[in-house]
């Protein structure tokens, strides 16, 4: 096979679209996998995050580990790990810094009934313990003054989710620490000062459980009591200057049901904002992260003044925002949808900024606060999977996330830490998106793909949506490329079950051939379906017997026509296949007759490697072949082709087949990896124009265990 590569530089040029030297955006330039700090552990993640005086440093807590990691950020775009802090006794349950002194909270508690906790203060370079105290329960979250002189930790002493109910009151009751710093962040800790929480709220006022800590320049430090559903401001010095009730929204428009469908149809009457994470803006305002807990979770973010008024409400924007780029977790929408909850203050550029973390939605919000009262969505930035802390250092322009699940045992993604730049570059992310359209379409798990005539791309929708198949328009002039309609399948007027859509060809009469992967053990056919351009399945064409007696669940995953022949890619072996070859099948629509011919994969490093899409375009088949890795452990990603006079060796079934000799056209791991994220496994789409450019696009498995994070990119015609 020779290859024939085209080159990497020009093509990214189509992924950030026309550059502005005056456009200030925030892009990705590097991923850090934790597990390169911890190669021994079973599991890792990245929690809270921090970063020393000098902003060279990150810090960040691994619970699953029991260690605080440090990465070098030297140079921000190759991050270099630096070790670990193993802690003595417990968890690390938050990190703060100031200067070269690392704050972490540990959490060393017996049970539930019987918390403790302790702060310690490490050098960052030598790792020395220079002082640990007692907090008195069970830590959460930290935070230093912004002028130095004093860490606040919040001791929630949480409750048992399989007592009582799951419910509060749960004693003991939380409580707030302040711990008065030193030159250096020097700790004494017979200056600590313990603020009691009780009688505040509304709910279990007996119980104050102490969430998320911020602190204002006048050293006001606001607090928020989540199961609680209440905020406490408190001075420096321990004395509670206001408090109140955390409220609720009643949100119209909501998908409330998990049925493998996109239905913002639903209604939920006077949700408690139980809010997590908090951020002050200025000396009088700061938002919250309304995440939700035993009853709540209100699926965006509430600016409050610090007397409780609240000035603005986000209500639903936020996740139709996160629906429209296609990271909306279907499978929490009955649950707490996209989850805010961690946040993070910032001001770049003169701009005061909000970066909201969607934990199910994997994506991180940008807001310009410049008027706390009217915040305006700058940027979404894709992220590892639950971002769970949040850092900015404004000198630098630079902001990392901790993304702490460590899919590793399911064949996810490990727990990474990202690192973003603030440039005079326009925004790369997203690459696909649905805003603009006259109503909401919520979108993910884009599968095969075609060229129209007129430019435009029609993608559909896997098993993931199954309740809802669907075919995507999509128009790749804009940039962004935008999703403009979406186009229901029905079977008899209702939307078409037992499908799992995974190619798409044009019928030339204004409608589509769709390839549906079977699951036999679901009762999910392999099959053809003719689709008309208003959705409606016209016609289905199941296999034959000597395919159904060999066949097994990696089926058809692409198709394309050729006049009156239909091409269809078979991802993997079937039984009666040769190791490491899998099939392509004609099907003739004149003559309802089928061929086969066999492909042959690359043989796995690790895993398995096959077949995602294949089209037809000029004298050539087109075929995505990958294997099912991602991030580091990633090899195999291409876009091959084969002469379509060698489809002219096709045989009846039943005869042996002939084997394809295909050639490498584009090996897409630079492009993978060219957007600052870890490579993502399943390339899935493909859809060549008349001039020769490619459009490529990835599955992200409707965000189940997954980033959600969808590339969708062209390379020009070589």
């Amino acid at each position: 096979m020779t290859p024939r590569f085209v080159t990497l530089t020009s093509a990214l040029a189509l992924l950030a679209g026309p550059a502005l030297a005056q456009d200030m955006n925030f892009n990705r330039i590097a991923s850090f996998p934790v597990a390169a700090n911890t190669p021994d552990a079973e599991e890792t993640s990245a929690e809270i995050i921090a970063a020393t005086g000098d902003g060279m440093t990150l810090i960040y807590s691994d619970s699953p580990a029991g260690v605080i990691g440090f990465i070098d950020i030297t140079d921000p775009a190759n991050p270099v790990a630096a070790g670990t802090f193993a802690l003595p006794n417990g968890e690390p349950t938050a990190v703060s810094a100031l200067g070269q002194t690392v704050f972490v909270a540990e959490n060393t508690s017996e049970s539930f009934t019987n918390p403790s906790g302790v702060l310690h203060a490490i050098d960052a370079g030598t790792r020395e313990v220079l002082a640990s105290c007692d907090l008195g329960g069970q830590p959460d979250s930290t935070a230093v003054a912004p002028d130095g002189s004093f860490i606040t930790v919040a001791i929630e002493n949480e409750r048992d989710e399989d007592a009582g109910d799951g419910r509060v009151p749960q004693m003991p009751a939380g409580h707030l620490v302040i711990q008065p710093l030193g030159d250096g962040g020097a700790m004494d800790c017979a200056e600590q000062i313990r603020v009691e929480l009780t009688g505040l709220a509304d709910i279990a006022p007996e119980d104050p459980e102490p969430e998320f800590v911020d602190v204002n320049a006048g050293g006001d430090i606001a607090v928020t009591l989540q199961e609680n559903n209440h905020i406490v401001v408190v001075s420096s010095a321990g004395e509670v200057l206001s408090h109140f009730h955390a409220g609720s929204v009643t949100l119209e428009g909501v998908d409330t049901e998990e049925e493998g469908a996109l239905t913002f149809d639903g209604t939920l009457a006077d949700v408690p904002r139980e809010p997590d994470a908090l951020q002050w803006i200025d000396a009088d305002h700061f938002v919250v992260a309304n995440e939700g807990d035993m009853d709540g979770g209100s699926r965006g973010f509430t600016v409050f003044r610090r007397d409780g008024t609240v000035v603005f409400e986000s209500g639903l924007a936020f996740e139709y925002a996160v629906a429209e780029i296609g990271h909306y977790p279907e499978g929490r929408s009955g649950n707490k949808g996209v989850e805010p909850e961690g946040m993070e203050f910032g001001t770049f550029g003169g701009v005061p900024m909000l970066f909201l973390l969607s934990e199910r939605g994997s994506v991180v919000g940008v807001y310009d606060m410049t008027d706390p009262a009217a915040p305006v969505l700058a940027q979404f930035l894709p992220s590892g999977i639950s971002p769970e802390g949040v850092i900015a250092i404004p000198e630098r322009n630079l902001l990392a996330t901790a993304n702490e699940f460590d899919g590793r045992g399911d064949g996810a993604a490990p727990a990474h830490v990202m690192i973003y730049e603030y440039q005079s570059a326009p925004a790369v992310y997203p690459h696909l998106t649905s805003a603009g359209t006259d109503g909401l379409i919520g979108w993910g798990a884009i599968s095969g793909q075609v060229m129209a005539e007129d430019g435009t791309i029609f993608a559909v929708s896997d098993s993931f949506y199954g309740m809802q198949p669907t075919i995507f328009h999509i128009d790749v002039s804009q940039t962004p490329a935008r999703i403009v309609d979406a186009i229901r399948v029905t079977r008899e007027g209702q939307p078409a079950q037992l499908m799992d859509m995974e190619g798409i060809a044009l019928d030339g009469e204004g409608g589509f051939w769709v390839a549906s992967e079977g699951r036999s053990d679901r009762i999910i056919p392999h099959a053809i379906y003719h689709i008309g351009a208003d959705g409606a399945i016209k016609d289905t064409i199941a296999l034959p017997n000597e395919l159904l007696a060999v066949e097994t669940r990696f089926g058809f995953e692409g198709i394309t026509r050729v006049g009156d022949m239909l091409y269809l890619a078979v991802q993997r072996p079937w039984r009666d296949d040769p190791a490491n070859h899998a099939k392509v099948l004609g099907y003739n629509l004149g003559t309802e007759e089928w061929s086969v011919i066999h492909y042959p994969l690359t043989e796995p490093a690790t895993g398995w490697v096959g077949l995602s899409e294949i089209v037809a375009h000029g004298d050539h088949l087109y075929f995505v072949e990958r294997d099912n890795q991602l991030a580091g452990a990633a090899v195999t990603k291409l876009i091959t082709r084969v002469p379509l006079a060698a489809m002219e060796g096709m045989v009846a079934l039943g005869e042996t087949p002939a084997v394809l000799a295909p050639e490498t056209v584009v090996d897409l791991m630079p492009y993978l990896t060219s957007t600052g994220g870890y490579v993502l496994d399943k390339v899935e789409g493909l859809a060549i124009a008349e001039d020769g450019t490619m459009w490529v696009s990835t599955d992200n498995d409707g965000v189940e265990d997954h980033s959600g994070e969808t590339m969708f990119f062209a390379i020009p015609p070589m």
